[in-house]
C-alpha cells in the first residue's frame, strides 16, 4: 500500500504566510493554524504584591509587632531579602519594578503629577521600554493588575486623552484600580476597569478599597481557572495602602486599641530587638536616633503633652489596622491558591515601593489635601486640634506625625523621599515552596545588595523565560537590573548589582561595593553636600566618612555624575519638578458647559477649572417646580469641596474646606426660576468670597472660605447629584447622593484668570505634587 498522495491538485496555490495549501475546494486543501506561546508546563504563577508607603520595620517578618500571620507564613517559607533598595518615591519605583530599566531612562525622574519637558521625566511609558506583564503574556502568561497604577500623567487621566501608559496597554489582560497616586479607602474619587471609568454615584454600605481590590483580584483568578486549568498568571497586586489618607475599618483599628500609648521610641526599640533577634542585622549595628535636621526631627515621646500622646496613638492604631488588612488580603490570594492546589508553584513576592513618610508633619494632619497648602499660615484651615473619635474614619483624611514615618523606618534614618535608607530600604519577601527551599540553617536571610530594578529580570529567569530584544518594531531598551535568582538560592552567592545612583529631587546617593555615598537635596542644586558610608560596617548610615576618605568621596561622586548623563538625570530641577506643564493644558482651564447626565468629571481636569483663580458657575433649570430637589452641582468630597443643592423648597450652598463644612440657606427657590449662579472670588490669604443669585437677584453668600488648592477637591465635578464622596457628610447622611428630581438643563463653568501670586502657586503645586506619590 502506497503513502496518501501529496501531488498538488490542479490550479493549487499559496497564500503568503499561510503554512498550509490552498486548493480550489477545501477537498483539495490543507489547513494550517498559527502557533500560540506555550509556557512550560510546570511554569510558575507569578503575583507581586506591592506596597506604598511602607517602611522596612511594619510587618512581622521585619520585626513589627502589627499581625501578619499571613507574611509571616510565606517569609518563613521563603526568603527575605535584607538589603533591597527602591527609588524614593512611588512613580519611579513602579516604573523600575515593571521594567527593570532604571527610572530617568525608562522617563520616570519624578511622579507622574509633573510635565516639565526633559527626557528623563517624560512621565509616560516609551515605545522603546518593554514591561514584565508584556513579556510574560508574549510568554504565555495571563496577565492581571489591581491597585494603585500611577504611570499615566494625570493630564491624560480623562476621555480623550492618550491611554498608551494605561495598564491593559502595557501588557494587562485585564485592570482594575486607581490610575491615581491615593484614594479615598471610602469614597475612592475614580476607579477603571480595564480602560473605562467604574460610573458610580454611590458605593455599597461598608465599601472598603482594599477589600474591593482584593475581591477582584480574587475573581481574575477563579475566572481564569473556570475557563483554563494550566494556563500560568501574573498578579500585579499594586495596595493603595498605605498610602495617606490614613482610613481603616472599625474591625482592624479596635485590634491595636492602646497599643501604640507607650509611644514611638519604645515601639522603635522593640522593633530593633526583633530585627537583631532574627538575624537581620550584623552583631554591632546601632540604630539610628531619632531624626533632628529641622523639618526632619521627632521629638521625644515623653517631651509631648497627655493630648499630644492621645492623639498620635490614635493615628498609628489606624495605621497599624490598615497593615493588618493588608495581611488579611494577602491571606485571601494564598487561600485561593491553596484550594486549588497551586500555592506551592506560585512566586509570591511581597515589597513596598519606598520607605514610610513623613508627610503628616510634626503634629499628624486631619486633612492630608490641607497639609501640603499651609502657605506660611499654621492656622490656615485650623488642622488641629481636631475630633480624636473621627480619626481613621471616612469624614478625616488623616495622616500621622512623622514620627510614625521613622519607626515605620526602624532602623534607619529620614524617610520618604530621601536618598538614606529610611527612603528607600524597605521589606522584600519571596516565597516558591516549588523552586527555592532555603535551609533550616540560614533562616531565609539573604544580605546581598539588590535594588528594584533586578525584580523583572529574576522573575523572568526564575520562570525560564527570554527577553525579546524588539517592542513594536524598535530595539527594546535593555534591563539595567540583574537577576538576582543565584542570591535567592544561596545566602553566601555574591550580588551581582554592585553600583547605582539614586536621584529625586535633589536628592542624590550613589552605592558601590558596600560604600554609599549620599547628599540630602541642597538650596544649591547641584552644590551637594555629600556624606561617606561604609554600609557593610554600618548600615544605619551613622558614621560619615567623608572627611576621612576624601578620595572615595570623589570617585563615587565622579561615578554618580557618569551614570546621571548615561540615564538622563540631568537637568537637576529640585522640588520645582513639578511647577512646569506643557502649554497645551491651558486648554483645561476654558468654560465648559456641561449637560445634565454628564458621568463626573475627572479629578485633573475639574481643578483646571477653578484653581488659584475666580469663577463663575451657571445652572440652568427649564423652570423650577415646587417639590424639585437634590444636589443641581457637587465637585469634592469629605477632603473638601462645595455643593448647591435644593432641599424642602430652599437652596443651599455648602462648602467643605478640607473637613470643615459650613452652609447657607438662601431661602425659598421661587417657582419658575431658570437660572442660578455662584460668583467665586480670589480673596487675600488664599481665600474665596462666594456669592449667589437667582435670576439675576442676590440670594447669599458665603466669605473668606480657604480655597480648595493642590489635589483638593478630589473628587471630580457632577451635575444633578453628589457623587461618590459626600460633600456634606449630614446631607449625604439624610439624602445620599441625592439626584436632582426637576428639570436640570446643564451647568457651566467659566474661570477667570488666575489670582494668586505665583510663588505661592508654585509651591502648593510642589508640595502637592509631591504628595501625590
Amino acid at each position: 500500500m502506497t503513502g496518501a498522495d501529496t501531488t498538488p491538485p490542479p490550479h493549487a496555490r499559496g497564500y503568503e504566510g499561510f503554512g498550509g495549501r490552498i486548493g480550489r475546494t477545501a477537498a483539495d486543501s490543507i489547513p494550517s493554524w498559527p502557533s500560540t506561546a506555550s509556557p512550560a508546563s510546570d511554569a510558575p504563577n507569578i503575583v507581586v504584591v506591592l506596597i506604598d508607603d511602607m517602611g522596612y520595620s511594619d510587618i512581622g517578618p521585619f520585626g513589627s509587632e502589627i499581625e501578619t500571620p499571613t507574611l509571616d507564613r510565606l517569609a518563613a517559607q521563603g526568603v527575605r531579602l535584607t538589603n533591597y533598595h527602591t527609588t524614593p518615591l512611588c512613580s519611579p519605583s513602579r516604573a523600575a519594578l515593571l521594567t527593570g530599566v532604571n527610572p530617568h531612562r525608562a522617563g520616570y525622574g519624578f511622579v507622574a503629577n509633573a510635565d516639565p519637558g526633559y527626557p528623563g521625566l517624560r512621565l509616560e511609558l516609551g515605545d522603546d521600554i518593554l514591561t514584565l506583564p508584556e513579556i510574560l503574556r508574549e510568554s504565555g502568561y495571563a496577565t492581571y493588575a489591581v491597585g494603585k497604577w500611577h504611570l499615566v500623567r494625570d493630564a491624560n487621566l480623562a476621555p480623550g486623552r492618550s491611554r498608551d501608559s494605561w495598564p491593559t496597554q502595557r501588557g494587562f489582560d485585564r485592570y482594575y484600580g486607581s490610575l491615581e497616586g491615593l484614594n479615598s479607602f471610602y469614597y475612592p474619587n475614580q476607579l477603571i476597569s480595564d480602560n473605562s471609568v467604574v460610573d458610580v454615584d454611590e458605593y455599597p454600605e461598608n465599601y472598603y478599597l482594599t477589600d474591593d481590590l482584593t475581591d477582584k483580584a480574587v475573581s481574575y483568578i477563579k475566572d481564569l481557572r473556570a475557563h483554563d486549568a494550566e494556563k500560568p498568571f501574573f498578579l500585579y497586586f499594586a495596595h493603595v495602602a498605605m498610602h495617606g489618607p490614613l482610613q481603616a475599618k472599625p474591625e482592624d483599628q479596635a485590634k491595636y486599641r492602646g497599643r501604640y500609648n507607650e509611644g514611638w521610641d519604645r515601639i522603635r526599640e522593640s522593633r530593633f530587638a526583633a530585627q537583631l533577634a532574627a538575624g537581620l542585622f550584623p552583631e554591632g549595628t546601632r540604630q539610628a536616633p531619632r531624626n533632628s535636621e529641622p523639618g526632619f526631627d521627632v521629638p521625644e515621646w515623653d517631651s509631648l503633652t497627655s493630648e499630644q500622646q492621645s492623639r498620635f496613638a490614635r493615628y498609628m492604631e489606624v495605621y497599624a489596622g490598615m497593615v493588618d488588612s493588608v495581611d488579611q488580603s494577602v491571606g485571601r490570594i494564598v487561600e485561593t491558591l491553596e484550594e486549588l492546589g497551586e500555592l506551592d508553584n506560585t512566586i509570591i513576592v511581597f515589597t513596598s515601593d519606598n520607605g514610610g513618610t513623613a508627610e503628616g508633619g510634626s503634629d499628624g494632619t486631619r486633612s492630608y489635601f490641607a497639609q501640603f497648602a499651609h502657605v506660611q499660615d499654621p492656622e490656615w484651615v485650623g488642622d488641629v486640634p481636631h475630633d480624636e473619635s473621627l480619626i481613621g474614619g471616612p469624614q478625616l483624611g488623616v495622616h500621622y506625625p512623622r514620627g510614625w514615618g521613622q519607626t515605620s523606618n526602624t532602623p534607619f534614618r529620614f524617610y520618604k523621599g530621601q536618598s538614606f535608607a529610611g527612603g528607600v530600604r524597605v521589606p522584600f519577601v519571596l516565597s516558591w515552596p516549588a523552586g527555592i527551599k532555603p535551609a533550616a540553617a540560614d533562616n531565609g536571610i539573604r544580605d546581598q545588595f539588590a535594588y528594584v530594578t533586578d525584580l523583572t529580570p529574576t522573575l523572568l529567569d526564575l520562570a525560564g523565560i527570554d527577553v525579546p530584544t524588539v517592542r513594536h518594531g524598535l530595539p527594546a531598551k535593555e534591563f539595567d537590573g540583574v537577576s538576582a535568582a543565584h542570591v535567592l538560592h544561596s545566602p553566601v552567592a555574591p550580588s551581582s548589582h554592585t553600583e547605582q545612583y539614586t536621584e529625586m529631587t535633589g536628592n542624590r546617593g550613589y552605592y558601590k561595593d558596600g560604600w554609599k555615598l549620599l547628599a540630602l537635596a541642597p538650596d544649591n542644586i547641584d552644590e551637594p553636600d555629600w556624606q561617606l558610608f561604609d554600609v557593610t560596617a554600618d548600615p544605619t548610615e551613622l558614621n560619615n566618612l567623608a572627611a576621612q576618605y576624601p578620595d572615595k568621596v570623589r570617585e563615587l561622586a565622579d561615578a554618580w555624575d557618569n551614570s546621571a548623563w548615561a540615564n538622563t538625570v540631568f537637568p537637576l530641577l529640585g522640588n520645582g519638578v513639578g511647577a512646569v506643564r506643557r502649554p497645551e493644558e491651558q486648554a483645561l482651564s476654558r468654560p465648559v458647559r456641561i449637560l445634565a447626565g454628564t458621568p463626573t468629571l475627572e479629578r485633573y481636569r475639574s481643578t483646571r477649572l477653578i484653581a488659584f483663580r475666580d469663577f463663575d458657575i451657571t445652572v440652568e433649570l427649564s423652570g423650577y417646580q415646587g417639590g424639585d430637589s437634590g444636589v443641581l452641582v457637587a465637585h469634592g468630597d469629605p477632603q473638601g469641596g462645595y455643593i448647591l443643592y435644593v432641599e424642602d423648597g430652599h437652596l443651599h450652598l455648602g462648602y467643605n474646606a478640607f473637613g470643615d463644612y459650613r452652609s447657607i440657606d438662601t431661602g425659598p427657590l421661587a417657582v419658575g426660576s431658570t437660572r442660578i449662579d455662584v460668583a467665586v472670588r480670589v480673596a487675600p490669604r488664599l481665600r474665596w468670597n462666594l456669592d449667589v443669585s437667582v435670576d439675576g437677584v442676590p440670594a447669599g453668600y458665603l466669605r473668606d472660605q480657604v480655597q480648595l488648592v493642590g489635589m483638593a477637591p478630589w473628587t471630580g465635578i457632577s451635575v444633578g447629584v453628589d457623587a461618590r464622596g459626600p460633600v456634606s457628610w449630614d446631607l449625604h447622611g439624610r439624602r445620599g447622593s441625592f439626584r436632582y428630581s426637576g428639570a436640570l438643563r446643564a451647568v457651566t463653568y467659566t474661570p477667570g484668570t488666575v489670582q494668586v501670586p505665583a510663588r505661592h502657586i508654585e509651591s502648593i503645586e510642589r508640595e502637592a505634587e509631591y504628595a501625590a506619590d
